[in-house]
């Protein structure tokens, strides 16, 4: 029987695009920003997380100021050629806007900026794809540190285990994941829920 063309999928949530006023914004802050202050560095990132990279920018809120978005957008704000950059030199910058990247804006000294940078550290849970940094296997018998609701969870993820007298138990031994190889989606998901459940081991 063909599909009907009344059964569609509506999708009740909207997103409202990013336009020309958003990109006008970024370009006014970063001429605001060449005037304000007088270094700018251009640095690359992998896997950001928001929220401590949020954390950095708030530390250092009062001194500089942080550019993330399109490499074209801060481009044109720099200008792209010595005949249309803002200011001396800066086109030499925006060549350096390539992949991942952002602009720090600041008045604080070049070594100033290197201590930050260096000494700022957080840890966080590897993502998909992240290469294990160890080997994390799991012996066979029970996992008490998980509660009998999670058990269908963790059989979703490949692990074979059964509730024993409602203690999820582990049937057999199971590799997590292989040091210097990359973490498939489910082995990030078991290392979340188990390192969450022991915060003694971290």
């Amino acid at each position: 029987m063909p599909k009907s063309k009344r059964n569609r999928q509506v999708t009740l949530s909207k997103t409202k695009k990013k336009g020309r006023d958003h990109k006008e914004t970024i370009v006014n802050g970063i001429k605001d920003a060449v005037e304000k202050y007088g270094c700018v560095y251009v640095f690359s990132f992998e896997n950001m997380r928001n929220q401590k990279f949020k954390e950095f920018r708030e530390q250092l809120k009062s001194s500089s100021r942080f550019f993330l978005g399109s490499n074209k957008v801060m481009q044109v704000a720099l200008g792209r050629s010595a005949s249309d950059e803002i200011r001396p030199g800066l086109h030499k910058v925006s060549k350096l806007l390539r992949g991942d990247s952002g602009m720090f804006f600041t008045n604080l000294s070049k070594e100033e900026v290197e201590r930050l940078f260096k000494e700022f550290e957080e840890y966080d849970f590897a993502r998909t794809g992240s290469i294990a940094t160890e080997k994390v296997d799991l012996k066979e018998g029970p996992l008490e540190q998980f509660t009998h609701e999670m058990e269908p969870f963790l059989r979703k993820q490949g692990m074979p285990v059964r509730l024993n007298k409602g203690v999820v138990e582990l049937v057999s031994d199971f590799v997590v994941c292989d040091e210097g190889k990359p973490l498939s989606p489910e082995a990030a998901r078991i290392l979340v829920s188990y390192f969450l459940l022991l915060p003694e081991l971290l």
